[in-house]
């Protein structure tokens, strides 16, 4: 299934949940500025993506383009797309019915942000979400991490801080997968989660930015969802 209309059906799905009222928590997209360089390899993305073109090939670095451009813009669209998915089961994620942030019995994740939580601290799912939600957005936001133009350098550390950021949405989907995809089911959104999840495992897989270890939750999900994908992932300059 291609992406195009995804935007439009976790928006749709979110108001219908909300009794046709947008909820104040559900954030504004992170956007690209037309003409720029940034906001030509989104609509680049998105054309390939909405063409229904292989996921594997999608996600490929384009020739001549640098490869952090190229991964500041799916650090983005993925934000927006994880957002979405989870403002849609946010009413069934609560402190009661998730006091841990957890992808079942084997898996609790603890939060830590160097700030208020400098060690790490076991959260209902909810405030965990919260707090790693605005985290994401303040980092992508900060134009010293992710140069809006093309004359700014990315710092040294953007690799490893799109590691962190794309671990940490993982989680997002770790949790929705294991604990509400009952609910993506009966708003008829699995075939769009199942696609967005395709499209952000070959890419992590793709530049090696989520560990083995950390993918290991959904490991037997994945094997039936990406069932063309091998062990090996292709190398990217």
């Amino acid at each position: 299934m291609a992406l195009s209309g995804f935007v439009e059906f976790f928006q749709k799905g979110k108001a219908v949940a909300c009794g046709g009222h947008a909820e104040r928590t559900f954030r504004p997209k992170k956007r690209f500025e037309p003409g720029t360089l940034r906001y030509s390899l989104h609509k680049q993305a998105q054309a390939s993506l909405n063409s229904g073109i292989n996921l594997r090939s999608v996600v490929q670095l384009p020739q001549g383009e640098d490869s952090n451009d190229w991964i500041a813009v799916h650090v983005v669209d993925f934000f927006n797309r994880i957002n979405l998915i989870y403002g849609t089961v946010s009413e069934y994620c609560t402190t009661t019915s998730c006091p841990t942030m957890s992808g079942g019995p084997k898996f609790e994740y603890l939060w830590a942000d160097g700030g208020k939580y400098k060690k790490p601290t076991p959260l209902p799912a909810p405030q965990y979400v919260a707090l790693l939600m605005d985290w994401v957005e303040a980092q992508i936001n900060n134009e010293t991490l992710f140069p809006v133009s093309t004359d700014v350098p990315f710092p040294k550390s953007f690799t490893s801080l799109c590691r962190k950021i794309l671990t940490r949405l993982f989680r997002v989907f770790v949790h929705v997968y294991i604990h509400h995809f009952d609910r993506i089911v009966a708003i008829g959104a699995e075939p769009h989660v199942n696609t967005c999840y395709k499209h952000f495992y070959y890419f992590v897989r793709e530049f090696d930015l989520v560990s083995s270890k950390e993918l290991e939750p959904l490991k037997e999900m994945t094997s039936h969802v990406c069932r063309d994908y091998s062990d090996s992932p292709a190398t990217s300059s």
